[in-house]
């Protein structure tokens, strides 16, 4: 029964048997091949690893683009920031204008209450001074 077991075997070819039968088609170990086929293979997969390890060689527009996306990313987050501190700058200027203003309006309303009530009191004290001095009587 050995005999036969072993005739199919050698009828079907070897077996795969372990990890390399579940392993994907390029993990798997290279079967056994004739120097020409052999070094056929090794060059694929040396021009295979050269191509996805150097790949400005086929298209150095898209390596230029990955390397510069973070960069623009960054540089369009700082100008929304600033964006938005020009926006707050310019709200707080203008509040401040207000403030003025309506500090500027009170001055003025301060200063000529002032004028009023000096002018009252000079008048009054004008006014007791040329009617004499009060007698008691």
């Amino acid at each position: 029964m050995a005999v036969i077991e072993r005739l199919g075997a050698d009828k079907l070819g070897p077996e795969k048997s372990g990890p390399d039968k579940f392993a994907p088609p390029d993990r798997r170990a290279p079967e056994k091949r004739n120097d020409v086929e052999h070094i056929a293979f090794l060059r694929q997969q040396r021009s295979e690893a050269d191509s996805a390890n150097h790949p400005t060689a086929e298209n150095p527009n898209a390596l230029i683009q990955r390397v510069a996306a973070d960069s623009m990313e960054e540089i369009d987050r700082v100008i929304r920031e600033l964006e938005g501190v020009r926006a707050m700058l310019r709200n707080e200027g203008e509040r401040v204008s207000r403030e003025v203003a309506g500090y500027a309006s009170l001055n003025h309303a301060s200063m000529t209450a002032m004028k009023v009530i000096g002018d009252s009191i000079k008048q009054w004290k004008d006014g007791a001074d040329k009617s004499g001095p009060r007698s008691v009587s």
